[in-house]
């Protein structure tokens, strides 16, 4: 990372607190039953939470997607009335098996407990003598996952989880030598790789079927296909979040493949007891996803997709008139996040902002609009993606970044601020997380503004970047592990010996830091180098 793109991070780096917006007017003392009776905003502006209008897709920590009507209706009628949940899972089995052209189909809590389920019977082969050890895996002869390196990602946690070896490969030859009576399962995510390429899902599956190793693929945001392309590819499970492209319920998932195995997988799932007891469906969420792949099948595809051409092109004209702006759209061919997109680009010398900028403007005030945000070879831009859109959103959008976006404003100074003074040296760290503190370090070399070190945390020394305008700090460090990346950027001050602020954890949200100039004891003693050998030990 160099110079440029530092600061660029780390100048949006939120104040304290500043994820939080105020609260709404009454929230106090609202009525959550009212609110729910009025529907839309007003329920979750009752407890103060300001909703987002979604221009940035199915994100679970923005809530996803809607559910259809049909979802709903389904839910709401399941609700009313007790069912022996087994019963329902094999009716549930049955049916998406109808609908899919799959063998036979599960509903599980999400797609990554989906993923947690199916390891833990590829494990344990329904064995609930096994089940109920798992994760401690010791006697068991079936212990290790292999995943090529291009699927390694967080979400293979769920894997993990499970108490599996995972055997990261970067070639065929790896993976077949890979393969031993050890192997419980290879796991593929949904990507280009896994279509093409000399690893792709259909020449895995081919060495896995003549070794008897089940292939499980994770294609939690694609659009579902009918018949499924990766269970023709040769998968024997393919597993989707019900809360994406589906537009079913947000806490579940759809499990497509062998019967064998999807039983097997029920059976580690809740309510049985087990490693799976902590990941429970209800029959809410069953019926729901069934009503969604039910919709799925009906959909106008076709007509949903002219929609969404239609939003972007009434926002497209609108930014049009603005002087220095240019539009594309941009129609994805690929099955995952697959919809249409926006990208609005300007020259930011001209504008004075920056699409990052903005997208931090709109994400933090009201009327919320969540939108990507970059800028690349001289440009920057603003995306908007129309999946998870409402009618009347576009209007909302392209009014706030008409606004904006001719909005009269100072090119911003040239140059830093100058530093307060040297912080370079060693500084004991504590930072404090919701519930622990922890002691780190940090080392700092300093050129002017710009600071560049280390950062020793509990686990891992990693590098460190920042500038000091003035007294305020801010710094990033990142500690990137296999299918693992958390970025501390920190905000403060300091004074004297001392710095002070807040990190900003991304997802993992904020702790507070205190620092402190690391100083040595003074211990003068002459040291006396021994000319020979010892004579004594």
């Amino acid at each position: 990372m160099n110079r440029r793109d530092a600061i660029k991070d780390l100048s949006l780096l939120p104040l304290a607190g500043g994820m939080m917006l105020p609260k709404t007017p009454g929230s106090e003392t609202g009525s959550l039953s009212a609110a729910s009776a009025a529907g839309g905003k007003e329920i979750y502006q009752a407890i103060g939470v300001e909703p987002i209008i979604n221009c940035r897709g199915t994100f679970t920590i923005i809530g996803g997607s809607i559910e259809r009507p049909e979802v709903r209706n389904a839910m709401d009628a399941a609700a009313q009335v007790f069912v022996q949940y087994d019963e329902l899972a094999f009716g549930a089995g049955k049916r998406l098996a109808e609908l899919t052209g799959a063998e036979w189909g599960m509903v599980s809590a999400g797609c990554a407990a989906g993923m947690k389920h199916v390891t833990v019977a590829c494990v344990t082969g329904g064995n609930p003598e096994k089940l109920i050890r798992v994760p401690n895996l010791e006697g068991f002869e079936k212990t290790e996952v292999i995943i090529p390196r291009y699927s390694r990602n967080v979400y293979d946690h769920a894997l993990r989880n499970v108490g599996v070896t995972l055997i990261t490969v970067d070639s065929i030859d790896e993976l077949k030598n890979a393969i031993s009576s050890r192997t419980a399962m290879i796991y593929l995510m949904a990507m280009e790789e896994s279509m093409t390429g000399p690893m792709s899902l259909e020449v895995i599956s081919k060495i896995a079927k003549a070794k008897n190793v089940p292939v499980m693929v994770d294609a939690a945001a694609e659009d579902l296909t009918i018949p499924n392309v990766h269970l023709k590819m040769g998968a024997d499970v393919v597993i989707y979040s019900g809360g994406k492209a589906l537009c079913g319920p947000q806490c579940a998932g759809l499990v497509l493949g062998r019967k064998d195995l999807l039983m097997s997988a029920w059976q580690a799932s809740a309510p049985h007891h087990g490693p799976g007891r902590d990941n429970k469906v209800g029959r809410e969420e069953t019926m729901g996803m069934i009503a969604a792949v039910e919709a799925w099948t009906k959909r106008d595809h076709a007509g949903e997709w002219k929609r969404w051409l239609s939003w972007l092109d009434n926002i497209s004209k609108k930014m049009g008139t603005i002087e220095g702006v240019k539009t594309t759209v941009i129609e994805p061919k690929e099955l995952s996040n697959r919809t249409p997109q926006l990208r609005i680009s300007w020259d930011p010398a001209k504008l004075n902002i920056t699409g990052e900028e903005i997208a931090e403007l709109f994400g933090r005030t009201k009327p919320r609009i969540a939108l990507g945000g970059g800028t690349r070879d001289g440009a920057t831009f603003v995306s908007i993606t129309t999946g998870q859109m409402q009618l009347g959103d576009d209007k909302v959008v392209s009014d706030r970044l008409y606004e904006t976006l001719t909005q009269k404003r100072t090119p911003a100074k040239a140059g830093m601020a100058a530093a307060s003074g040297s912080v370079k040296g060693h500084w004991d760290m504590e930072v404090e997380f919701f519930s622990s503190t922890s002691k780190q370090s940090l080392i700092i070399e300093q050129d002017g503004n710009w600071l560049e070190g280390s950062h020793k945390g509990e686990f891992s020394v990693r590098e460190l970047q920042g500038t000091i305008e003035g007294n305020e700090i801010k710094m990033k460090s990142s500690d990137r592990q296999i299918a693992d990346n958390i970025t501390f950027m920190f905000a403060g001050t300091v004074k004297d010996n001392t710095m002070t602020g807040s990190i900003y954890m991304g997802e993992y949200m904020t702790a507070k830091f205190t620092a402190k100039r690391h100083t040595f004891k003074s211990k003068r003693e002459k040291i006396m180098i021994p000319s020979g050998p010892p004579l004594a030990t």
